[in-house]
Protein backbone atom coordinates (compact mmCIF):
# COMPACT_ATOMS: atom_id res chain seq x y z
CA UNK A 1 0.00 0.00 0.00
CA UNK A 2 3.27 2.66 -0.91
CA UNK A 3 0.51 4.25 -2.99
CA UNK A 4 -1.60 7.10 -2.26
CA UNK A 5 -5.19 6.57 -4.11
CA UNK A 6 -7.21 9.39 -2.65
CA UNK A 7 -5.19 12.88 -1.46
CA UNK A 8 -7.92 13.99 1.64
CA UNK A 9 -8.21 17.84 3.05
CA UNK A 10 -8.95 18.28 6.81
CA UNK A 11 -12.43 20.26 7.35
CA UNK A 12 -9.92 23.19 8.84
CA UNK A 13 -8.10 22.77 5.35
CA UNK A 14 -11.66 23.99 3.70
CA UNK A 15 -10.76 27.40 1.64
CA UNK A 16 -12.29 30.48 3.21
CA UNK A 17 -12.68 32.68 -0.20
CA UNK A 18 -14.00 32.16 -3.22
CA UNK A 19 -11.64 33.56 -5.94
CA UNK A 20 -13.64 36.00 -8.33
CA UNK A 21 -12.15 35.58 -12.45
CA UNK A 22 -13.75 38.89 -12.59
CA UNK A 23 -11.36 41.10 -10.87
CA UNK A 24 -9.01 39.70 -13.68
CA UNK A 25 -10.77 38.99 -16.88
CA UNK A 26 -13.27 42.17 -18.37
CA UNK A 27 -15.90 41.22 -19.74
CA UNK A 28 -18.73 43.09 -21.79
CA UNK A 29 -21.41 44.82 -18.90
CA UNK A 30 -24.89 43.39 -19.55
CA UNK A 31 -27.25 44.90 -21.92
CA UNK A 32 -30.65 45.94 -22.82
CA UNK A 33 -32.08 48.14 -25.49
CA UNK A 34 -31.83 51.47 -22.98
CA UNK A 35 -28.21 50.51 -22.53
CA UNK A 36 -26.08 48.86 -19.63
CA UNK A 37 -27.99 46.72 -16.91
CA UNK A 38 -27.14 48.54 -13.59
CA UNK A 39 -27.15 45.93 -10.48
CA UNK A 40 -31.27 47.56 -9.49
CA UNK A 41 -32.52 45.49 -12.51
CA UNK A 42 -31.65 41.97 -11.20
CA UNK A 43 -33.44 42.94 -8.31
CA UNK A 44 -36.78 41.16 -8.73
CA UNK A 45 -35.09 37.87 -10.09
CA UNK A 46 -31.79 37.85 -7.82
CA UNK A 47 -31.81 38.83 -4.02
CA UNK A 48 -29.56 41.83 -4.13
CA UNK A 49 -26.70 40.20 -1.94
CA UNK A 50 -26.06 38.18 -4.74
CA UNK A 51 -26.38 40.59 -7.02
CA UNK A 52 -23.87 42.09 -5.64
CA UNK A 53 -21.62 39.03 -5.93
CA UNK A 54 -22.41 39.37 -9.92
CA UNK A 55 -20.95 42.61 -10.05
CA UNK A 56 -18.12 42.56 -7.82
CA UNK A 57 -14.77 42.70 -8.88
CA UNK A 58 -12.86 41.85 -6.14
CA UNK A 59 -10.73 39.20 -5.97
CA UNK A 60 -11.36 37.37 -3.21
CA UNK A 61 -14.82 36.74 -1.59
CA UNK A 62 -15.01 35.56 2.04
CA UNK A 63 -17.28 32.51 2.31
CA UNK A 64 -19.93 33.14 5.28
CA UNK A 65 -19.49 30.58 8.20
CA UNK A 66 -23.27 29.48 8.08
CA UNK A 67 -22.51 28.23 4.14
CA UNK A 68 -19.10 26.45 5.25
CA UNK A 69 -20.80 24.97 7.99
CA UNK A 70 -23.15 23.52 5.36
CA UNK A 71 -20.62 22.90 2.81
CA UNK A 72 -18.96 20.46 5.68
CA UNK A 73 -21.75 17.71 5.41
CA UNK A 74 -19.11 16.68 2.36
CA UNK A 75 -16.45 18.96 1.53
CA UNK A 76 -13.54 18.85 1.41
CA UNK A 77 -14.42 16.24 -1.46
CA UNK A 78 -11.17 13.82 -2.44
CA UNK A 79 -8.73 14.12 -4.99
CA UNK A 80 -8.27 10.71 -6.63
CA UNK A 81 -5.15 9.11 -8.69
CA UNK A 82 -6.60 7.07 -11.30
CA UNK A 83 -3.49 4.73 -11.16
CA UNK A 84 -6.06 1.83 -12.79
CA UNK A 85 -6.82 4.08 -15.97
CA UNK A 86 -3.14 5.06 -16.02
CA UNK A 87 -2.18 1.57 -16.76
CA UNK A 88 -4.88 0.61 -18.48
CA UNK A 89 -3.85 3.09 -21.21
CA UNK A 90 -0.35 2.36 -20.50
CA UNK A 91 0.66 5.75 -20.14
CA UNK A 92 3.35 7.77 -18.48
CA UNK A 93 0.79 10.42 -17.62
CA UNK A 94 -0.36 10.87 -14.52
CA UNK A 95 -3.88 11.26 -14.38
CA UNK A 96 -6.27 12.95 -11.21
CA UNK A 97 -9.84 13.16 -10.76
CA UNK A 98 -11.48 15.22 -8.67
CA UNK A 99 -14.68 14.05 -7.40
CA UNK A 100 -17.53 16.13 -6.83
CA UNK A 101 -19.80 12.62 -7.15
CA UNK A 102 -19.88 12.55 -3.60
CA UNK A 103 -21.92 15.08 -2.50
CA UNK A 104 -25.63 14.10 -1.23
CA UNK A 105 -26.74 15.12 -4.88
CA UNK A 106 -23.86 13.37 -6.42
CA UNK A 107 -22.77 16.22 -8.25
CA UNK A 108 -20.93 19.78 -7.96
CA UNK A 109 -23.71 21.49 -7.89
CA UNK A 110 -24.64 21.98 -4.28
CA UNK A 111 -21.75 23.95 -3.67
CA UNK A 112 -23.44 27.13 -5.24
CA UNK A 113 -27.25 25.77 -4.69
CA UNK A 114 -26.60 25.81 -0.72
CA UNK A 115 -24.68 29.50 -0.80
CA UNK A 116 -27.70 30.69 -3.11
CA UNK A 117 -30.11 29.27 -0.85
CA UNK A 118 -28.39 30.70 2.04
CA UNK A 119 -28.21 34.39 0.53
CA UNK A 120 -31.80 34.07 -0.49
CA UNK A 121 -32.74 33.07 3.16
CA UNK A 122 -30.71 35.88 4.71
CA UNK A 123 -32.62 38.13 2.25
CA UNK A 124 -35.71 37.19 3.40
CA UNK A 125 -36.70 35.07 -0.06
CA UNK A 126 -39.37 32.28 0.70
CA UNK A 127 -39.42 30.16 -2.20
CA UNK A 128 -36.98 29.47 -5.19
CA UNK A 129 -37.95 28.55 -8.76
CA UNK A 130 -35.44 27.16 -11.38
CA UNK A 131 -34.39 25.08 -14.15
CA UNK A 132 -32.59 22.15 -14.69
CA UNK A 133 -31.33 19.83 -17.83
CA UNK A 134 -30.19 16.22 -16.57
CA UNK A 135 -32.01 17.03 -12.99
CA UNK A 136 -28.31 17.41 -11.30
CA UNK A 137 -29.30 21.35 -10.44
CA UNK A 138 -33.06 20.73 -9.75
CA UNK A 139 -31.69 17.94 -7.49
CA UNK A 140 -28.91 19.91 -5.99
CA UNK A 141 -30.99 23.24 -5.25
CA UNK A 142 -34.46 20.53 -4.09
CA UNK A 143 -31.96 19.19 -1.43
CA UNK A 144 -30.30 23.06 -0.61
CA UNK A 145 -33.83 24.68 -0.21
CA UNK A 146 -34.36 21.88 2.16
CA UNK A 147 -31.67 22.53 4.49
CA UNK A 148 -32.31 26.02 4.65
CA UNK A 149 -35.70 25.89 4.74
CA UNK A 150 -36.79 27.49 1.03
CA UNK A 151 -39.48 26.04 -1.02
CA UNK A 152 -38.41 24.65 -4.34
CA UNK A 153 -39.81 24.56 -7.78
CA UNK A 154 -38.13 22.76 -10.92
CA UNK A 155 -38.93 23.19 -14.50
CA UNK A 156 -37.33 20.08 -16.03
CA UNK A 157 -36.58 19.85 -19.72
CA UNK A 158 -39.05 17.58 -20.89
CA UNK A 159 -37.31 15.19 -22.82
CA UNK A 160 -34.46 14.71 -19.68
CA UNK A 161 -38.17 14.43 -17.61
CA UNK A 162 -38.86 12.05 -19.48
CA UNK A 163 -35.59 10.02 -19.71
CA UNK A 164 -34.71 10.66 -16.19
CA UNK A 165 -37.72 9.90 -13.54
CA UNK A 166 -35.77 9.04 -10.28
CA UNK A 167 -34.24 12.77 -10.94
CA UNK A 168 -37.78 13.86 -10.58
CA UNK A 169 -38.22 11.42 -7.52
CA UNK A 170 -35.29 12.85 -5.71
CA UNK A 171 -36.08 16.62 -6.29
CA UNK A 172 -39.50 15.47 -4.55
CA UNK A 173 -38.09 13.84 -1.74
CA UNK A 174 -36.19 16.84 -0.90
CA UNK A 175 -39.27 18.81 -1.16
CA UNK A 176 -39.03 20.15 -4.50
CA UNK A 177 -41.77 20.51 -7.19
CA UNK A 178 -40.94 19.70 -10.82
CA UNK A 179 -42.72 19.83 -13.87
CA UNK A 180 -41.88 19.08 -17.27
CA UNK A 181 -40.86 21.98 -19.60
CA UNK A 182 -42.34 23.83 -21.25
CA UNK A 183 -45.29 23.44 -19.56
CA UNK A 184 -48.45 25.08 -19.23
CA UNK A 185 -48.17 26.88 -15.62
CA UNK A 186 -46.24 29.87 -17.86
CA UNK A 187 -46.71 32.50 -20.57
CA UNK A 188 -43.49 31.78 -21.94
CA UNK A 189 -44.16 27.64 -22.01
CA UNK A 190 -47.92 27.85 -23.67
CA UNK A 191 -46.35 30.16 -26.88
CA UNK A 192 -43.75 27.19 -27.26
CA UNK A 193 -46.25 24.66 -26.73
CA UNK A 194 -48.42 26.26 -29.14
CA UNK A 195 -46.05 26.26 -31.98
CA UNK A 196 -44.34 23.33 -31.29
CA UNK A 197 -46.18 20.74 -29.15
CA UNK A 198 -43.82 17.99 -29.06
CA UNK A 199 -40.65 19.74 -28.18
CA UNK A 200 -38.57 18.09 -26.40
CA UNK A 201 -37.55 21.48 -24.44
CA UNK A 202 -34.05 23.45 -24.33
CA UNK A 203 -32.45 25.08 -20.90
CA UNK A 204 -33.48 28.31 -22.84
CA UNK A 205 -37.11 27.39 -22.58
CA UNK A 206 -37.19 26.13 -18.94
CA UNK A 207 -35.17 28.81 -17.71
CA UNK A 208 -37.86 31.65 -19.32
CA UNK A 209 -40.44 29.47 -17.77
CA UNK A 210 -38.64 29.84 -14.24
CA UNK A 211 -37.90 33.46 -13.95
CA UNK A 212 -41.35 34.29 -15.03
CA UNK A 213 -43.13 32.47 -12.12
CA UNK A 214 -40.04 34.44 -9.90
CA UNK A 215 -40.78 37.96 -11.05
CA UNK A 216 -44.52 37.34 -11.49
CA UNK A 217 -44.91 36.84 -7.76
CA UNK A 218 -47.13 40.28 -6.38
CA UNK A 219 -45.56 39.05 -2.76
CA UNK A 220 -42.18 39.69 -3.62
CA UNK A 221 -41.51 36.81 -1.94
CA UNK A 222 -39.76 34.29 -4.62
CA UNK A 223 -36.73 34.71 -6.63
CA UNK A 224 -34.77 32.64 -9.62
CA UNK A 225 -31.49 30.76 -8.91
CA UNK A 226 -29.39 29.80 -11.67
CA UNK A 227 -27.31 26.68 -11.52
CA UNK A 228 -24.02 27.82 -14.10
CA UNK A 229 -23.11 30.55 -16.76
CA UNK A 230 -23.38 33.87 -14.15
CA UNK A 231 -20.19 34.73 -12.57
CA UNK A 232 -21.58 34.19 -9.00
CA UNK A 233 -22.41 30.73 -9.50
CA UNK A 234 -18.81 30.34 -11.25
CA UNK A 235 -17.16 31.95 -7.91
CA UNK A 236 -18.98 29.57 -5.65
CA UNK A 237 -17.62 27.09 -7.79
CA UNK A 238 -14.36 27.94 -7.30
CA UNK A 239 -14.03 25.92 -3.96
CA UNK A 240 -13.05 22.78 -6.49
CA UNK A 241 -10.29 24.56 -7.07
CA UNK A 242 -8.81 25.94 -4.57
CA UNK A 243 -9.13 22.81 -3.11
CA UNK A 244 -7.07 20.65 -5.62
CA UNK A 245 -4.30 22.80 -5.63
CA UNK A 246 -3.56 22.61 -1.45
CA UNK A 247 -4.31 18.42 -2.28
CA UNK A 248 -1.82 17.97 -5.10
CA UNK A 249 0.38 20.64 -3.09
CA UNK A 250 0.57 17.26 -0.83
CA UNK A 251 1.92 15.08 -2.85
CA UNK A 252 5.04 17.39 -4.36
CA UNK A 253 2.84 18.04 -7.58
CA UNK A 254 3.02 22.65 -7.98
CA UNK A 255 0.92 22.58 -10.64
CA UNK A 256 -0.93 20.18 -13.53
CA UNK A 257 0.07 20.20 -17.00
CA UNK A 258 -3.39 20.28 -18.49
CA UNK A 259 -6.81 20.81 -16.66
CA UNK A 260 -10.09 19.32 -18.11
CA UNK A 261 -13.74 19.49 -17.23
CA UNK A 262 -16.80 19.44 -19.37
CA UNK A 263 -18.92 22.55 -20.02
CA UNK A 264 -22.61 23.23 -20.87
CA UNK A 265 -22.99 26.55 -19.00
CA UNK A 266 -19.42 26.79 -17.51
CA UNK A 267 -20.00 26.10 -13.42
CA UNK A 268 -18.02 23.23 -13.58
CA UNK A 269 -15.75 23.77 -15.81
CA UNK A 270 -15.08 26.96 -14.01
CA UNK A 271 -14.96 25.93 -10.45
CA UNK A 272 -12.07 23.73 -11.19
CA UNK A 273 -10.21 25.28 -13.44
CA UNK A 274 -10.52 29.33 -13.04
CA UNK A 275 -7.69 29.06 -9.88
CA UNK A 276 -5.12 27.75 -12.76
CA UNK A 277 -6.68 30.46 -15.22
CA UNK A 278 -5.10 32.59 -12.03
CA UNK A 279 -2.13 30.69 -12.46
CA UNK A 280 -1.30 30.98 -15.96
CA UNK A 281 -1.95 34.89 -16.09
CA UNK A 282 0.43 34.81 -14.04
CA UNK A 283 2.83 33.13 -16.06
CA UNK A 284 2.31 29.15 -15.00
CA UNK A 285 2.40 27.13 -18.51
CA UNK A 286 -0.57 24.82 -18.09
CA UNK A 287 -3.40 23.94 -20.81
CA UNK A 288 -6.77 24.22 -20.29
CA UNK A 289 -9.55 22.49 -21.81
CA UNK A 290 -13.33 22.89 -21.53
CA UNK A 291 -14.84 19.61 -23.50
CA UNK A 292 -18.63 20.08 -24.81
CA UNK A 293 -20.59 17.88 -26.93
CA UNK A 294 -20.18 17.83 -30.85
CA UNK A 295 -24.33 18.22 -31.27
CA UNK A 296 -23.96 21.28 -28.95
CA UNK A 297 -21.04 23.41 -30.00
CA UNK A 298 -20.87 26.52 -27.95
CA UNK A 299 -17.59 27.34 -27.48
CA UNK A 300 -15.94 25.54 -30.55
CA UNK A 301 -18.22 26.59 -33.44
CA UNK A 302 -20.46 29.56 -32.09
CA UNK A 303 -19.44 33.44 -32.38
CA UNK A 304 -18.85 35.89 -29.58
CA UNK A 305 -21.82 37.67 -29.66
CA UNK A 306 -24.69 39.47 -27.42
CA UNK A 307 -27.34 37.30 -27.14
CA UNK A 308 -30.11 36.28 -24.69
CA UNK A 309 -29.22 33.58 -22.14
CA UNK A 310 -33.26 32.35 -22.31
CA UNK A 311 -35.28 31.54 -25.35
CA UNK A 312 -38.27 34.19 -24.59
CA UNK A 313 -36.13 37.23 -24.10
CA UNK A 314 -36.32 37.91 -20.43
CA UNK A 315 -33.07 37.81 -19.70
CA UNK A 316 -30.91 40.92 -20.46
CA UNK A 317 -28.35 40.57 -23.24
CA UNK A 318 -25.27 38.55 -23.03
CA UNK A 319 -21.84 38.62 -24.23
CA UNK A 320 -21.06 35.14 -24.61
CA UNK A 321 -20.41 32.61 -27.43
CA UNK A 322 -24.02 31.41 -28.57
CA UNK A 323 -26.12 29.08 -30.96
CA UNK A 324 -28.66 31.62 -30.57
CA UNK A 325 -31.32 31.97 -27.72
CA UNK A 326 -33.86 29.71 -30.45
CA UNK A 327 -31.62 26.98 -30.44
CA UNK A 328 -33.43 23.68 -29.18
CA UNK A 329 -30.43 21.08 -28.97
CA UNK A 330 -30.95 17.23 -30.34
CA UNK A 331 -31.88 15.00 -27.24
CA UNK A 332 -28.19 13.52 -26.19
CA UNK A 333 -27.87 11.97 -23.31
CA UNK A 334 -25.56 14.63 -21.45
CA UNK A 335 -28.73 17.03 -20.66
CA UNK A 336 -26.83 19.19 -18.32
CA UNK A 337 -24.81 20.05 -21.73
CA UNK A 338 -27.26 20.96 -23.42
CA UNK A 339 -27.72 25.08 -23.41
CA UNK A 340 -27.24 27.42 -26.36
CA UNK A 341 -24.77 29.81 -24.36
CA UNK A 342 -21.66 29.89 -21.79
CA UNK A 343 -20.80 31.89 -19.27
CA UNK A 344 -19.89 34.86 -19.65
CA UNK A 345 -16.22 34.84 -17.87
CA UNK A 346 -15.50 31.22 -19.85
CA UNK A 347 -16.29 33.16 -23.16
CA UNK A 348 -14.38 36.00 -22.48
CA UNK A 349 -11.23 33.63 -21.29
CA UNK A 350 -11.74 31.80 -24.58
CA UNK A 351 -11.38 35.00 -26.91
CA UNK A 352 -8.58 35.82 -24.83
CA UNK A 353 -6.78 32.64 -25.38
CA UNK A 354 -6.54 31.13 -21.96
CA UNK A 355 -8.43 28.43 -21.81
CA UNK A 356 -8.49 25.74 -25.81
CA UNK A 357 -11.86 24.59 -26.03
CA UNK A 358 -12.32 21.05 -27.52
CA UNK A 359 -15.75 19.20 -28.86
CA UNK A 360 -16.15 15.34 -28.28
CA UNK A 361 -18.94 12.69 -30.01
CA UNK A 362 -21.38 10.76 -27.65
CA UNK A 363 -20.07 7.77 -28.76
CA UNK A 364 -16.17 8.32 -27.51
CA UNK A 365 -17.52 9.65 -24.57
CA UNK A 366 -19.60 6.13 -23.23
CA UNK A 367 -17.13 4.72 -24.68
CA UNK A 368 -14.63 6.39 -22.18
CA UNK A 369 -17.22 6.30 -19.52
CA UNK A 370 -17.37 2.60 -19.60
CA UNK A 371 -13.62 2.13 -19.46
CA UNK A 372 -13.29 4.28 -16.19
CA UNK A 373 -15.89 2.39 -14.85
CA UNK A 374 -14.30 -0.78 -15.76
CA UNK A 375 -11.11 0.64 -14.32
CA UNK A 376 -11.44 2.69 -11.22
CA UNK A 377 -15.30 1.52 -10.36
CA UNK A 378 -17.62 4.74 -10.42
CA UNK A 379 -20.20 4.59 -13.32
CA UNK A 380 -20.05 8.65 -14.19
CA UNK A 381 -22.51 10.88 -15.61
CA UNK A 382 -22.86 11.05 -18.84
CA UNK A 383 -21.86 14.92 -18.79
CA UNK A 384 -18.82 13.99 -17.12
CA UNK A 385 -18.01 11.31 -19.32
CA UNK A 386 -16.80 14.46 -22.00
CA UNK A 387 -13.97 15.48 -19.77
CA UNK A 388 -12.86 11.56 -19.01
CA UNK A 389 -12.75 10.89 -23.14
CA UNK A 390 -10.59 14.04 -23.23
CA UNK A 391 -7.96 13.19 -20.47
CA UNK A 392 -7.90 9.44 -22.00
CA UNK A 393 -7.14 11.71 -25.45
CA UNK A 394 -4.59 13.48 -23.25
CA UNK A 395 -3.11 10.71 -21.12
CA UNK A 396 -2.51 8.55 -25.15
CA UNK A 397 -1.24 12.03 -26.34
CA UNK A 398 1.50 11.61 -23.64
CA UNK A 399 1.93 8.19 -24.28
CA UNK A 400 2.91 8.68 -27.70
CA UNK A 401 5.36 11.41 -26.89
CA UNK A 402 6.97 9.96 -23.58
CA UNK A 403 5.93 12.69 -21.46
CA UNK A 404 5.33 12.33 -17.73
CA UNK A 405 2.69 15.00 -17.63
CA UNK A 406 -0.17 15.42 -15.00
CA UNK A 407 -3.63 15.79 -15.61
CA UNK A 408 -6.55 16.79 -14.02
CA UNK A 409 -9.97 16.62 -14.50
CA UNK A 410 -12.92 17.13 -12.57
CA UNK A 411 -15.51 14.11 -12.10
CA UNK A 412 -18.52 16.23 -11.82
CA UNK A 413 -21.10 13.70 -11.47
CA UNK A 414 -22.15 10.03 -11.12
CA UNK A 415 -24.34 8.46 -13.60
CA UNK A 416 -26.49 6.22 -11.01
CA UNK A 417 -29.28 8.12 -12.26
CA UNK A 418 -28.69 7.64 -16.10
CA UNK A 419 -28.39 4.47 -17.03
CA UNK A 420 -31.00 4.26 -19.65
CA UNK A 421 -28.31 6.41 -21.21
CA UNK A 422 -25.65 3.46 -20.68
CA UNK A 423 -28.33 1.02 -21.44
CA UNK A 424 -28.83 2.67 -25.15
CA UNK A 425 -25.46 2.77 -25.81
CA UNK A 426 -24.87 -0.73 -24.83
CA UNK A 427 -27.76 -1.99 -27.15
CA UNK A 428 -26.21 0.36 -29.90
CA UNK A 429 -29.10 2.79 -29.98
CA UNK A 430 -26.98 5.78 -29.79
CA UNK A 431 -25.23 7.44 -32.76
CA UNK A 432 -23.49 10.42 -32.94
CA UNK A 433 -24.29 13.84 -34.33
CA UNK A 434 -22.93 16.89 -35.57
CA UNK A 435 -24.80 20.29 -35.79
CA UNK A 436 -24.81 21.31 -39.49
CA UNK A 437 -23.41 24.72 -39.77
CA UNK A 438 -27.38 25.83 -41.64
CA UNK A 439 -28.74 25.59 -38.26
CA UNK A 440 -25.86 27.60 -36.55
CA UNK A 441 -26.71 30.65 -39.14
CA UNK A 442 -30.55 30.04 -39.27
CA UNK A 443 -30.57 30.78 -35.38
CA UNK A 444 -28.24 33.52 -34.96
CA UNK A 445 -30.54 35.15 -37.97
CA UNK A 446 -32.07 36.79 -34.92
CA UNK A 447 -28.83 38.52 -33.24
CA UNK A 448 -29.36 40.74 -36.47
CA UNK A 449 -29.36 44.51 -35.01
CA UNK A 450 -28.06 43.19 -31.60
CA UNK A 451 -24.93 45.52 -30.79
CA UNK A 452 -21.70 43.32 -30.99
CA UNK A 453 -19.23 42.77 -27.80
CA UNK A 454 -16.56 45.25 -28.11
CA UNK A 455 -14.15 42.50 -28.29
CA UNK A 456 -15.60 40.70 -30.86
CA UNK A 457 -15.86 43.56 -33.49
Amino acid sequence: MSRIRKIYLDESEMPRQWYNLAADIKTEPYMSPDGAVPPIAWAPVFPMNIVEQEYSTQRWIDIPEGILELLSRWRPSPLHRAYALEEAIGTPAKIFYKNESLSPAGSHKPNTAVAQAWYNKEFGIKRLTTETGAGQWGSALSFACSLIGLECKVFMVRVSFDQKPFRKLMMQTWGGNCVASPSNETNAGRQILEKTPDTPGSLGIAISEAIEQAVSDKTGQTRYSLGSVLNHVMMHQTIMGLETKKQLEKVGIKKPDIVIACAGGGSNFAGLSFPYVYDKLHGAQIEIIPVEPASCPTLTRAPYVYDHGDTAKMTPLVAMHSLGHSFVPPPIHAGGLRYHGMAPLVSKAAMEGLISPRSVHQLECYEAGILFAKTEGIIPAPETTHAIAVAIQEAKKAKEEGKEKVILFNFSGHGLMDLLGYDKYLHGQLTNYELPDEIIRQNLEELKGYPMPASAK
